[in-house]
């Protein structure tokens, strides 16, 4: 009797220990790219120029440059400086990558949480309550995100932080054109909208995400980037602000494929494609939830084991998830390019060259954390197959 109440408080430790892990996974670094050449000395890019890729956006990679003979006020935004090296070769920016994936990153993470809390429970009739109340309560707050008014609230900052970090190279450009007309007026409709909100503003070339610190600052720039962008359109074309994530992540997605390749006849199909992704996304998910929940409720082995397996392949989803964009990103140049390439498939794992950049792609400590999570219900789901062949029982 001992033993068996060891072995199953040391099942609830793996498992307790994978959800604790999959937290730290989503705040954590996946994977990290850089570019270097020689243009790049790494005396100034000890780094190259570096990226990392987080579940919720792709972040600045690069450090500041503490050097008597180098003097650097801010970090080099790296992000932006490696979307213009690739768009001479007529590459989308990277915001365009992984647009729906990150939209729902949270949600499917906590889906994946409750599917691991719902593996701990032996008895069918309370894991699926278990799996009934978590999964109806992500649904909820998915619902809201996505189709509801101020939807947007409810995505976490780092989500945010990367969307407002994409924009501001266009508001950086538009700034900086000498005459006066729509760009300024963007402009001056966000510097009033933020001031009004109580946000400062300064006159100076800097991320607009470095200035934002908090969610509510960080929406409100959106809004008045939206709303803004909504007045150069024609009146027909025009959309009220609604806040939700599915508008947000489409007008987003809008405006990152039209940061240098602005044709809105290539572009427009492109975003009903991925809005309708969104949509597939949404009802896939809930389909899933009710899929788990029936299946355990009957006491199905196969819903049982799904609800440790599918968690314990996250780093096998993530590899194939990011080599596909990748793909997405060297098969889809634009024709507008200053150079003319035949597509290409970056590299995803090691060391490549393109032109005169050599490119280095490696997991970073978050996809470390990966293969520790998978470890820990690999280990989780071996105890339990055991338990149950000695009891002779049944899921």
């Amino acid at each position: 009797m001992a033993t068996n109440a060891s072995r199953i408080w040391t099942f609830r430790l793996l498992l307790v220990a994978a959800v604790a892990l999959l937290v730290a996974i989503y705040y954590s670094p996946i994977w990290w790219v850089s570019l270097t050449a020689p243009n790049y000395p790494k005396e100034a890019f000890p780094d190259g120029v570096r990226i990392h890729f987080h579940m919720n956006g792709v972040f600045n990679g690069c450090r500041k440059v503490e050097k008597k003979e180098i003097v650097e006020e801010e970090v080099l935004d790296c992000v932006h400086e490696m979307d213009t090296i690739n768009h001479y070769v007529g590459m989308y920016p990277i915001a365009a990558g992984g647009v729906v994936e990150k939209a729902f990153s949270q949600f499917l993470v906590a889906f994946l949480g409750i599917m691991v809390l719902g593996f701990m429970c032996v008895r069918p009739r309370i894991r699926a309550a278990i799996l009934a109340i978590g999964f109806g309560a992500i649904a909820v707050w998915m619902a809201m995100a996505w189709y509801g008014e101020n939807g947007i609230r409810f995505e976490n900052k780092g989500y945010l932080e990367a969307l407002v970090h994409a924009l501001s190279t266009d508001v950086e450009k538009e700034s900086e054109e000498e005459a006066l007309g729509s760009g300024q007026a963007i402009i001056e409709a966000l510097k009033k909208s933020l001031e009004q909100s109580g946000v400062e503003v300064e006159d100076k070339k800097s991320t607009p995400a470095g200035k934002m610190e908090t969610k509510a600052d960080l929406i409100e720039f959106l809004k008045a980037s939206f709303e803004a962008d909504q007045a150069r359109k024609p009146a027909a074309e025009r959309q009220e602000w609604n806040g939700s994530l599915r508008q947000v992540m489409a007008w987003h997605y809008e405006k990152t494929l039209g940061r240098y390749f602005n044709n809105p006849a290539e572009i427009r199909p492109m975003v009903e494609k991925m809005t309708l992704a969104g949509d597939v996304v949404f009802w896939g998910v809930i389909l899933a939830m009710i899929v788990l929940v029936i299946g355990n409720l009957i006491g199905m082995a196969i819903f049982y084991w799904l609800l440790a397996i599918v968690p314990a392949l996250l780093p096998v989803f993530f590899v194939i998830e990011y080599s596909a964009w990748l793909w997405w990103y060297g098969h889809n140049l634009n024709e507008m390019g200053a150079f003319t390439v035949k597509p290409f498939m970056p590299t995803v794992f090691g060391d490549g060259k393109v032109a005169q950049f050599t490119t280095h792609s490696y997991p970073h400590y978050g996809f470390g954390l990966m293969l520790v999570f998978s470890g820990l219900l690999i280990a989780a789901m071996l105890m339990r197959r055991r338990e149950l062949r000695e009891a002779g029982g049944s899921v």
